[in-house]
Formats: C-alpha cells, structure tokens, sequence
C-alpha cells in the first residue's frame, strides 16, 4: 500500500508516494534537506546545479558505504573460513590427544 507523504526539501513543499512509512519519508527528506543546505552554503549557485552537486555528492557516500560493506562482508568470510580451520585443527588435536591417552 502507497503512502502520500509531504515533504519540505530545499524550501519546496513534495507530496511523494511511498511503500514506506511516513517516519522514514520525512527522514530521507530531512537528510536530503541538510545535504542541499550544506551544499547551498557559501555559494551562489542556481537550485538546479545546487541539487545537482548535492545528488553528487550522496551517490559518492553510497558507493564508499558499498564499498566499505563489501569490504566488511569479505572480512568476515575469511574469518569464517579461518574459524572453520581452526575447529577442524582442534578437532583432530583433540582426537590425537584421546588416542596418546588411550596408549597409556
């Protein structure tokens, strides 16, 4: 179910369709509302280029996320990998240390 939802977003009022809830919409809104105002800051560029850079800008953040996610997935892979090792190498130690005993 779609959800109308209004936004306030570089002084100009959005009525958005949504999937997600109201909470989540005004959040995005807000966070996009503060990249244009830092953006905005200082600089006398027309609204156009200003949400222009601003796009920019948050694309550049979520491709460093991607990329520092991805780089968090794969740490944990080998982790994984290298517990795997390591249970196995106890396993076997602890098979060979019932074997010494059973000797005595």
């Amino acid at each position: 179910m779609k959800n109308r939802v209004t936004v306030v977003v570089g002084g100009q009022e959005y009525t958005l369709l949504a999937v997600e809830g109201d909470d989540y919409v005004q959040r995005v809104a807000a966070y996009v509302d503060e990249k244009l105002k830092e953006t905005l800051q200082g600089s006398k560029l027309a609204m156009v280029d200003c949400a222009v850079l601003t796009a920019m800008n948050i694309a550049d953040e979520k491709f460093k996320e991607q990329d520092a996610s991805e780089n968090l997935r794969r740490q944990i892979k080998e982790l994984l990998e290298e517990s795997s090792k390591l249970k196995l190498e106890l396993s076997e130690a602890k098979r060979e240390i019932f074997k010494l005993q059973q000797k005595r």
